[in-house]
């Protein structure tokens, strides 16, 4: 956010029509200022480097480098920006793999405009995951390891990403206090703050307060990444064999 106030955000996707259909949505909008367009992942990170927005909407395939691998090397890299995959379908394993490199939220390309400038204030907060139970559903998908075949425009990559498999219990949840471990479950059901709260008849500055020491002892960006961490870990084991 610069001086004035307002979110600084990036647009990376190789369609002009559809960086033009985003920007006219959000600067359309009070407090939103699009900073740059990028038409290729190499060049989203250049940008990033340069311009420091607050969010960048990144389309998961894109020439030269892809926007896995930019989201990859722009989280690597220690920028603040948030990253908002955006893809053409829900069941997404590059969307998933996304938010394996770091990205805070996904959506489809198809989204409503009210729902696009909600996902960029909300990814900006840090407070919450933009379509929580979609996300999960993605998360239920790829680390059981058995997700749809992808649709046709993936098979234009000549490779897809491999499928999650859960790693060992990581020694960092061992350093949850047992309240954190319940409020990482409760997040990875993709229930908000205020849900969290009213569950455990606790308000909603005490939920925050949990949700900042369980990124900070795991060394996380975001809620969406604890959520990410919480499945990949073993800590959440998908249940849902028909998800």
């Amino acid at each position: 956010m610069n001086e004035s106030g307002r979110l600084r955000v990036l647009l990376a996707d190789d369609q002009p029509l559809l960086r033009m259909g985003f920007r006219l949505i959000l600067e359309g909008e009070d407090g939103l200022e699009v900073v740059g367009e990028a038409s290729d992942g190499a060049d989203a990170v250049r940008q990033v480097g340069r311009l420091d927005p607050d969010v960048v909407l990144m389309d998961v395939r894109m020439p030269t480098l892809d926007g896995i691998e930019a989201t990859r090397a722009i989280t690597s890299s220690g920028a603040r920006a948030r990253i908002i995959i955006l893809t053409t379908f829900d069941l997404d394993e590059y969307a998933f793999a996304g938010l394996q490199a770091g990205a805070s939220a996904f959506l489809l390309k198809d989204v409503a405009p009210a729902e696009l400038v909600q996902a960029v204030r909300v990814v900006a907060s840090g407070d919450a995951v933009v379509a929580p139970r979609v996300t999960q559903r993605l998360l239920e998908t790829y680390v059981r390891g058995a997700g749809p075949a992808p649709a046709q425009d993936a098979l234009d990559l000549e490779a897809a990403p491999p499928a999650a498999v859960p790693a060992p219990r990581d020694p960092l949840l061992e350093d949850l206090t047992p309240r954190e471990t319940e409020m990482l479950e409760a997040m990875s059901e993709g229930l908000s703050n205020a849900e969290i709260a009213h569950r455990y008849f606790l308000s909603e500055a005490t939920v925050k307060t949990h949700v900042r020491r369980i990124l900070t002892k795991l060394h996380l960006r975001d809620r969406v990444q604890a959520v990410v961490y919480a499945y990949e870990t073993g800590l959440v084991i998908p249940s849902n064999p028909d998800y």
